[in-house]
């Protein structure tokens, strides 16, 4: 994926990465704030609109989101997830036949990409 990671969030990564490496027992219990950044949830949205997926069980494409308005989307969120009033949906499970074999695919609520997977993607430091 050729999306770049912006500076602020880059400088984030960093000094949770030194952190971690300085103190390998410290326990980093309050990032939920730091997911919840503006810049952190719109770095999120690129990365999941530049993997291209399907709608989720819920749905919503990233064209009906763009259509919406997209800022006023992830404000709206942001305020479920500040104010922790977000609720995930079910994931959908497909059997996905190939090659003579089977396999479990699931399939995540558009709002749930965005609140879990790549968050932490765009939060914690890989590769640091």
């Amino acid at each position: 994926m050729s999306l770049e990671t912006p500076d602020k969030i880059r400088s984030l990564q960093r000094k949770l990465y030194c952190k971690a490496k300085a103190e390998p027992a410290f326990r980093f219990y309050v990032l939920y704030d730091k997911i919840c950044r503006d810049d952190i949830l719109l770095h999120a949205y690129r990365l999941a609109r530049a993997n291209a997926g399907a709608p989720g069980v819920d749905g919503m494409t990233f064209a009906q989101v763009e259509e919406q308005g997209l800022e006023a989307w992830l404000a709206g969120l942001r305020e479920e997830l500040v104010s922790k009033t977000y609720l995930r949906m079910f994931m959908k499970v497909a059997t996905v036949f190939m090659n003579a074999a089977t396999a479990e695919q699931s399939c995540k609520a558009l709002r749930l990409r965005l609140s879990g997977t790549p968050p932490r993607g765009a939060v914690y430091p890989t590769g640091v």
